[in-house]
Parts: C-alpha cells; structure tokens; sequence
C-alpha cells in the first residue's frame, strides 16, 4: 500500500476515537421528563374545601420558574460573557504596552489610560509614559523579551493544565454542536486557563487573535452557567441550545456586533437552527454586548478598538479596486488554507512533544522581525484601528496621510503584508490560544490601505483624468481608509468562507449604509475567487485534518444507495435464548454503541435496538438487587404482558425513575430488558439514495440507522460510516485547485483552450478564403 493510502487510512480510523449523541433519544428522554413533571404537577394538592395549601403553592412556583429558567440562564451567560470580555480586553491592553514602558504615575494603566489627558495617538505618548530605555538596541532586547516571556508562560500553562485550551476552538464547537462529545473541552479548567493565558498571547505579538478563542470561553461559560441547572444538565438538546447562543455572544463581544453574532452562530456554528434558539441567541448577545458596554473598558464608548465612521460617500470607478480587494481576499484565503495544513501536518509529526518551544520561537521571530516595521510593532486592534480610519480628524498616525511620505508608507504595508501573511501560516494552530480573524482582517487591512494610498496618489497625479471627473472639487475623493476596511472583510470573508455574516459585522463596526454595497461586492468576488479555486473554511479543513466526524451543511450528490455505504457485519442480541453471561461475552469483545435485537429462529427479522450503557446499566443494578445472575436468561421482548409507555434513561439515579420490580425475576425467571429497548428504530431500505440518509443524520441526529428489506436486517449505518466512505472513494468528487495542477495546470489549460480557438480560426479562416 502506498504511503498516502496509509495516512489517509490512519486519519479514518480516527473517527473512531469519538462518541456521538443520538439526538433522537435525547428528545424521548426530555418528553419523558416532561411527562413525569406534568403527572407531579396535576396532582391534586389543594385542601378537602379547596383551600390553598403548600405544596400547591410550591407546585405554582416550580411551575412559573420553569417557564422563565431559559431566559435567565440566557441572561446569566451573556453577563459572564460580557464581564470576561472586558477583563480580557484591559489585560490584554496593559501586557501589550508594557512591552514598551510604563506610567510612572501608575504602573496598573497603560498607555491609553496612562495619557488620558492627551490628544491623537502617537505612540510617544506623554510625559507620565516612560520607555524602557532610550537606546533603541536595548528598547529591541526588552520588548523580544518580554513577548519571549509571554509566549513561554502562555504555552507552559496550555500545556501542563489545559490542553484543550490551546488553539481556536471554533471547529471543534462545530463538531460539539453537530453531536460529538469531548469531554472537558468546555470545562472549568479550560475556560479559565484559555482566559487567563489569551492576554499573555496576544500581548506576545503572535500573529494570532483573540476573537476565536472568544468564541470557544463564551461556549464554556454557557456550559459551565447551564451546568448549574439540572434541567441543562440533563438534556443535550437543551445545552446544545445555550452554547450555540454562547457562541453568538462570543462573536458579538469580539467585534461589537451581536447582530453579526447571531448570523455567525447561524452560518458558521450550528448545523441546525431553530427560532426559538435564535431569540435565545439574539438576547445572549444582546446581554453580553450591553454588560461590556456598561463596563467600557477602553473608556471611548468603544466595543472594540477598530470601530470607525465614514461620513463620505464612494464612486462607482472605484469598483474595479474593490474587485481587486476581492480578488487578493480569495488569493489569501486558499493560499493560508492551504500552507497552514501543511504547517500542521509538519507539527504534528515533528512538534507534537514540543509545543513550549515552538510558542517561544514563533515569539522571538515575530517579535525580532516585527518591531522595526511600525504596523508590525503594535497588536493588530491597534494597527487596523490606526488603518481604518479617515486622514480627516486625528487619522494622521504614522504619517499615513502625508503626500510625501506616502510611497514609504505604501511600501512598509506591502512588508507588513507579506510578513504577516507568513507569520500566520505559520503560527495559527500552534499550542497557545489563537484565532485567525483578526490576523486576517490586518493583513486585509495592510493591503487595503496600501491600494488605498497608491488609488489617492493617482488622482492626486491625475485629477483631471476621466476616471475621476465624478470627484468633487473640495471635498476628498478618494478615502484610503475604506479600502483598509474593505480589505480587511475580504481577507476575513477568503479564509473563513462566510459572506452574510462579514458583511453585518463590517456595517455595525462602521455604522455605515452606504458601504454595504462596495463590502457586498468585496465578498461576492472574494467567494467567487474561493469558489474557483476549491477553497474551503479554515474550520472546516481543521475539522477533516483532525479527523473530527462531522458532516458539511452542504448537499453533494453521490448518485449511490446506502447499501454501498452500511456495514453488513453486525454484533446483534437475539430476543431470547441469550444469558446474561452472553450479553457480558459481547460486551467485553466489542466496543460498538449498541446493539441491533433480531428475532431468536434466525430469520434476522428486526426486532429493536438497545444502546450499549443501557445494557451495562441493568446488569449492574440487577447484580447488586439479586447477586448471582451470570446463568440467567435474558429477555428483550414482552410476552403478551403490557409494556411501559416511558422510555428509559441509565442516567436517571433515582428510585422512582427506575424501581426495583424492573430487576426483579419475572414468572420465567427472567432477566428484562424490554424498558430499555427502543422497538422504533430509525430505518431505511437498502435503496435508499446517500444524500437522503445524511439529511436525516443532519436533521434528525439519530446516532445509528439500521437498514433493514421487508423487516429482516441487512446492516447499519452511522455518520463515521458516511464519512469514511467518502473519504476512501470520493464519489461525485470535484478535482480541486491542486489536483488540477494548481497554476501551472490552469495555465496549461488556458494555453490548450487558446490554441484550440487559434486553430479553429485558422481553419475557419482558410475556408473563407477558397470560397
């Protein structure tokens, strides 16, 4: 076997590694619930005349806390989203500048706070602002090693106390949304490492943002805040609902957008969503964006450092600039997809066991490279801040509206571009908590300004041409800074892949209607540019890279039945004639979910199916009610007695969940099963298409379909199944842009398609002349 054969194989056999929630028997298990607390509410606890009792009254109660647990909950978390937004924001503010000094009036305030009484944001600050030193040698070594030191703190942290908190985190949310479970992902542990060490991380000047990370803190607050409630708790469903509005809130306090927020939870995080969860969304992000307002932690009124304004208006001859943000904003995107896969794969073969030195070795090259490149110097919220802004009224930082520094400064943005977009392909992903919008967004932002300054040098050379005699005479025409913002969502929109939700996050960072066309056709172009080139979501390409099973939201057609797709070699339970030390036999040399029930005459005929802990579950309390029970027959089926209504949950601890009559010997003296299996199982006919049988796992979540012809089981499938198949023969597959040559091959193509068209012309030619 060849050796791609052999890592493609390995990367299969990684889905394996995960449990899935079978999203069906959730919602049976919470209508279950529903029931029971239904019957103990319709009790009668009035008095013998009708009088009002206690027990009433606290029915009453239970009943009105209920219907507002939700809301509550939602708002609880978007305050804690919104207080650790904050928090993280000051931190990481403070740990930044003290790369470059400190207030010697304070040492607690940063720059910003520190010279609160000046105007304009010159980095020289005041008076009260001392550098660490005035020799630049030595202003060099500090701040290397001071972004050496954060990196090393950050990365020991991850390493020894969080794992899970290293990273995005954004497509395993996807894949914990879709139905996985990663037990600790969004536990206390991670959530107060990531955010503890993300200011450290973005003070470093990695090339890596905190608005990623944002997200996954926000879902762990959710989860952590749900937690407290035992109805949360419980149900998966309804947790799933509080981490996809934590998620909404997340996005929302990063870029002061809860709008955007709500869209980027429906487009980006969540495989389904509903209504009711939308208003849960919206309101989180309401909530959290309210609370770190109220908190104003940069003292502006500011949600984030990059909000602007625009007060003019664009030209239609400037489209053809915009196109070419687009363009760049598409190129960017496959080219970082692409590099950065490769930077992963490298790391995880080389510097798995390494991750501590890796941190700080990314730190000391960004830091030695970056601070002699003043858009590199300072954090990136600070540099798109700066960039976005018009010359008009304080946008004169760094000189960037200076005619005659302007080709200097169009030269230190093309630098800053391309070591950036370097820095990020190698630095995204590696074992500190990082994100890719940000860096994205001022790469998009360095570019943009600089095809901003080069379009103002034009018409400053030109204003007479006829491109800009739409110009007014005393007003500017061209505004650099927009191409900056322009830029930036066209970088944001190529590597992330989301258009709708770029496009709200850029309107309500500016609060600009008239540039929601220019952004509509950045993007549009940019997707087209991705779109050609075969270029999917850095999320998504991380979540194939991991191996994390997980189906795209996207219908492909495979034109093949399911047949082809199921496993036909089946563990399966026969309804009678099995003893409980048969069950333990399959148990111990198997480790599938769960089990198909076929009838005892051998026929196969599909009985149900029962979960794998279910069976764990009854043998251990019948074990502990009856002793010795390895000889006892076993029974799945009723025979002729009635069956219980209400689906059982191995979760439930509770006597009256679960009493003692179910382990009890029935009159054959047999051990029941009958409570715990599930006699409706989701099924499907052996022809049925593969592109039905994935949208029932994306909109239904059933955790295994069994296929069965004419009642007699043939197989089952489960979305590892799906996604191995697809894996292994990637059916209805589209060459991408590498396995059509990249650009060479693209080029060969147009040289074949041209010379096809020159030889046609000839030929066409030669007969009009014999005519």
């Amino acid at each position: 076997m060849i050796p791609d054969e052999d890592e493609e194989l390995e990367q299969i056999r990684r889905y394996e590694d995960f449990t899935t929630i079978d999203w069906i028997q959730d919602a049976k298990l919470e209508r279950t619930r529903r029931l029971m607390d239904a019957r103990k509410a319709n009790i009668q606890r009035r008095g013998p005349r009708g009088e009002l009792t206690w027990p009433w009254l606290m029915a009453q109660m239970r009943r009105a806390a209920d219907s507002v647990s939700s809301w509550f909950v939602v708002s609880l978390v978007g305050v804690g989203i919104g207080v650790n937004a904050a928090i993280i924001s000051i931190m990481s503010e403070w740990f930044s500048d003290l790369k470059m000094g400190y207030c010697s009036d304070a040492w607690w305030l940063n720059q910003q706070f520190c010279c609160w009484e000046m105007e304009g944001e010159e980095v020289d600050g005041c008076d009260s602002w001392n550098s660490w030193s005035t020799i630049t040698l030595a202003r060099w070594i500090i701040f290397v090693l001071f972004a050496t030191s954060f990196a090393f703190v950050a990365s020991h942290l991850v390493r020894s106390l969080a794992k899970y908190a290293a990273g995005s985190g954004i497509s395993e949310i996807k894949c914990i949304l879709a139905g996985f479970v990663m037990q600790g992902f969004l536990g206390f542990a991670t959530f107060f490492i990531k955010s503890m060490t993300l200011p450290l991380v973005i003070a470093s000047g990695l090339s890596v943002g905190k608005e990623g990370p944002s997200v996954h803190v926000a879902c762990s607050i959710g989860s952590l805040v749900a937690g407290f409630f035992g109805s949360y708790k419980r149900s998966q469903s309804k947790m799933r609902e509080i981490v996809t509005a934590a998620s909404a809130a997340g996005v929302a306090v990063a870029f002061g957008s809860p709008i955007g927020g709500v869209l980027f939870s429906i487009e980006e995080m969540s495989h389904t969503f509903s209504i009711k969860t939308m208003w849960r969304s919206f309101l989180c992000a309401l909530v959290a964006t309210f609370t770190l307002a109220a908190m104003n932690p940069f003292r502006t009124g500011k949600l984030v450092l990059f909000q602007v304004t625009y007060d003019r208006d664009w030209h239609f001859f400037e489209i053809f600039f915009f196109v070419i943000l687009g363009i760049f904003g598409g190129l960017y995107g496959a080219f970082v997809v692409k590099f950065n896969l490769q930077v992963a794969a490298f790391r995880r073969n080389h510097l798995a066991n390494h991750g501590v030195a890796e941190a700080v070795t990314l730190a000391i090259i960004t830091a030695m490279i970056g601070y002699f490149n003043r858009f590199l110097r300072i954090d990136m919220t600070s540099s798109m801040a700066i960039l976005f802004r018009e010359c008009e009224g304080g946008g004169n930082v760094y000189n960037l509206c200076q005619t005659e520094a302007q080709w200097q400064i169009a030269n230190s943005l093309l630098l800053a571009t391309i070591i950036r977009i370097g820095l990020v392909v190698i630095s995204y992903g590696c074992k500190v908590p990082g994100g890719i919008f940000v860096p994205s967004m001022a790469i998009g932002a360095t570019f943009g300004r600089m095809l901003g300054i080069m379009v103002k040098a034009m018409y400053t050379a030109y204003p007479t041409s006829g491109m800009f005699k739409f110009c007014a005479p005393d007003v500017p025409c061209i505004t650099p800074g927009t191409y900056a913002f322009l830029g930036a969502a066209a970088a944001l929109s190529g590597v992330m892949r989301i258009t709708v939700t770029v496009v709200v996050i850029m309107f309500e960072l500016t609060g600009a209607l008239t540039y929601i066309l220019p952004t509509m056709i950045v993007l549009l172009v940019t997707k087209a540019v991705g779109d050609f080139l075969g270029t999917n979501g850095i999320a998504d390409e991380m979540i194939r890279f991991n191996g994390f099973p997980f189906l795209e939201k996207e219908d492909h057609a495979y034109n093949v039945t399911v047949a082809s797709v199921m496993k036909k070699e089946l563990h399966t339970i026969t309804e009678t004639g099995m003893s409980v030390k048969d069950i333990e036999n399959i148990l111990s040399g198997t480790d599938v979910k769960g089990f198909p029930i076929v009838s005892g005459d051998g026929a196969l005929t599909l009985v149900g199916y029962i979960e794998r802990s279910e069976l764990r579950y009854v043998i251990e309390r019948a074990r502990k009610t009856r002793g010795r029970i390895n000889n006892l027959p076993c029974l799945f089926t009723t025979h002729g007695e009635d069956d219980l209504d209400l689906p059982r949950d191995p979760g439930f601890e509770g006597e009256d969940e679960h009493p003692e009559q179910f382990f009890a010997p029935t009159t054959a003296g047999e051990l029941q099963f009958t409570p715990w299996v599930n006699k409706t199982p989701m099924t499907a006919t052996p022809e049925l298409p593969l592109e039905i049988v994935m949208q029932i796992f994306k909109r239904m979540g059933p955790r295994v379909i069994l296929v069965e012809e004419h009642g007699v089981l043939s197989g089952l499938v489960t979305v590892k199944d799906v996604l191995r198949y697809i894996a292994t023969e990637k059916p209805g597959h589209r060459p991408s842009w590498d396995e059509r040559g990249g650009l060479d091959g693209l080029l060969e193509e147009l040289w074949t398609w041209g010379s096809g068209v020159k030889a046609r012309t000839v030929s066409w030619g030669l007969r009009l002349l014999r005519r």
